[in-house]
């Protein structure tokens, strides 16, 4: 067992020797793009081990070490990681966690103090947190979060993006069901491989693998027909995370639904334009805002890679580039409205809308309250916006019973069929 150290505010740290014995469990959340991250980092040297685990146990567990007040992600989470450190599985004694940190508002900024907190009330105050953030919130001797890693990352953001939308439009209407989960797989085993070996980075390299995903995925063959569209927003746990949302996108699926999810660039590039918009309106470093600026044009440029990829192939409709995202809310909600998901997330709403996926599912824990203002709060200004969106908020929590939820969009899409089948005449 590893020597336990504490730095001088008495947190435990994640040492260079805990980096060569120690497993580090991670909570998932969108599944395609992060088993993508967990390959780099395992490809870094660091033993990660990425939670798949579901069921009401973890629910329990969550309630058990976390105050009910506390957000509904934070609960799941930390249940997650403690029912994973109870299954006996692990040696508690050389695992440690990581969780994401963004530095922001939000109070997901405070799940790791959540979780130490957690960990101390269960008995497990030797298993270390490492912090996953950008802001140097908080060093470990043990991780480090190197430019080449963050190159990877966003590449996977992208590989990711590009997957999960191919996969949701070509699914709907696949002839041999399953054949377009085949190709995700296929995809990610391939890019971690290229990863492993310093490859699939260049902007080039991106363009030529992009454009080979997209062919691939255009020569599953499928039947056309009309199909209920349906756009999935929320704050970015319950959004992607089945764990967090009870299934949804199956759900959406078994209900005969083409399913939209925005991928996680609009979010990177929402973050790192808040960075910019701070400095702009408060002041600061202008070597910062030099370094800030440099990382936007590099996630912008590689969102126009992704948009021109999926263009390519006339079958899929690609996403929006940012700049026309943000724009759709000038107006409407103010850019300095950005914690959480902010502006972004009524802007993902219009978007979708004015994509043909005006048929939403609004996805929030119970008592998020940028969600609720920003989500919940201003779908009536978008009805009065389009008058076509059909917008149904539905709140995650440990109360909220899965029929309920269901059913609250199953009458969302009836109103839907209903449209769908006039415009069809059928």
């Amino acid at each position: 067992m590893a020597k336990l150290k504490y730095d001088k505010n008495g947190r435990l740290l994640f040492t260079r020797e805990m980096k060569r014995e120690y497993t580090i469990l991670a909570p998932m959340m969108a599944p395609i793009h992060f088993r993508l991250m967990i390959n780099v980092l395992k490809n870094c040297g660091y033993h990660f081990e990425l939670l798949d685990t579901t069921g009401p146990n973890i629910v329990q567990e969550g309630l058990k070490y976390v105050h009910n007040d506390t957000c509904y992600p934070a609960l799941l989470v930390i249940g997650q990681f403690i029912d994973a450190l109870h299954s006996g599985k692990y040696d508690v004694n050389k695992t440690a966690l990581v969780i994401t940190q963004t530095g922001g508002g939000c109070r997901a900024s405070n799940y790791i103090h959540l979780l130490r907190k957690a960990l101390k009330k269960a008995g497990l105050e030797q298993v270390p947190v490492v912090s996953l953030n950008l802001s140097f919130l908080e060093r470990n001797p043990g991780f480090h979060i190197t430019l080449p890693m963050v190159r990877k990352f966003v590449a996977a953001m992208v590989y990711g993006d590009a997957l999960m939308l191919l996969r949701n439009q070509t699914e709907a209407y696949e002839v041999n069901k399953g054949e377009s989960n085949e190709k995700v797989e296929k995809w990610s085993r391939y890019l971690t491989d290229q990863f492993n070996q310093g490859k699939a980075l260049s902007r080039k390299q991106q363009a030529e693998i992009l454009s080979k995903i997209v062919k691939d995925f255009a020569a599953v063959k499928i039947h056309k027909v009309p199909k209920v569209k349906v756009g999935v927003v929320g704050e970015i746990y319950v959004k992607y995370a089945a764990l967090g949302n009870n299934n949804l996108e199956k759900f959406l699926r078994e209900q005969n639904c083409e399913v939209n999810l925005p991928g996680l660039m609009n979010f990177a590039l929402f973050k790192v334009d808040n960075r910019l918009e701070d400095i702009k309106l408060y002041g600061g470093s202008p070597i910062k805002y030099f370094f800030v600026n440099l990382l936007m044009q590099y996630l912008l440029e590689m969102q126009n890679a992704l948009i021109a990829a999926i263009k390519s192939e006339p079958r899929y409709q690609p996403p929006e580039p940012y700049a026309h995202t943000k724009s759709l809310v000038k107006g409407v909600i103010g850019y300095g409205d950005k914690m959480g998901e902010g502006w972004l997330l009524t802007a993902e709403m219009l978007e979708l809308s004015e994509a043909g996926y005006e048929n939403i599912v609004c996805a929030q824990p119970f008592g998020c309250l940028p969600n609720h203002i920003c989500g919940k709060g201003m779908i009536h200004r978008i009805k009065a916006i389009d008058e076509k969106s059909n917008i149904v908020p539905i709140d995650y929590d440990p109360s909220a019973t899965r029929v309920n939820q269901e059913n609250r969009i199953k009458l969302m899409l009836a109103v839907a069929r209903e449209k769908l089948n006039a415009e069809s005449g059928s």
